[in-house]
């Protein structure tokens, strides 16, 4: 009886352990799946985040970006006026150089007049008095 005794807590023994052996299967599963679980949650978490963040960044910079172009669209239509305003003010440049040149010669013209007037005058009392002599 003592062998039947001691088959029998080896048997009692060996289930005992083959028990705690499975319980402990079935936890390291149960917690495999937890933590495999939970890194893919993390991933979709920072996913999430990271797109999040990228649509922030990319929304700054396509403002930017269109506020850039509206810019030099802006620089260009200023440049065509600036240019337009110089030809302008080179054309009224150009006009009032030839209006001052005119000027000039009428009063030149004027001042010869007066000297050919005086001449004349001149002329005609030297005339008078070689005629009265």
């Amino acid at each position: 009886m003592v062998m039947e005794g001691t088959k029998a807590e080896v048997g009692s023994l060996e289930s005992s352990l083959l028990r705690i052996v499975q319980e402990h299967q079935q936890r390291s599963i149960r917690i495999r799946d937890q933590t495999d679980k939970a890194k893919r949650d993390a991933l979709r978490s920072a996913t999430h985040v990271s797109g999040l963040l990228v649509d922030t960044v990319n929304g700054g910079v396509e403002e930017s970006f269109i506020n850039e172009k509206r810019i030099e669209l802006e620089i260009r239509a200023l440049v065509s006026t600036v240019m337009r305003y110089k030809k302008q003010t080179n054309q009224w440049l150009a006009a009032s150089h030839a209006l001052n040149t005119i000027l000039k010669e009428i009063g030149d013209f004027e001042n010869w007049m007066k000297i050919m007037d005086f001449d004349c005058k001149s002329i005609n009392a030297a005339i008078c008095n070689i005629h009265q002599t």
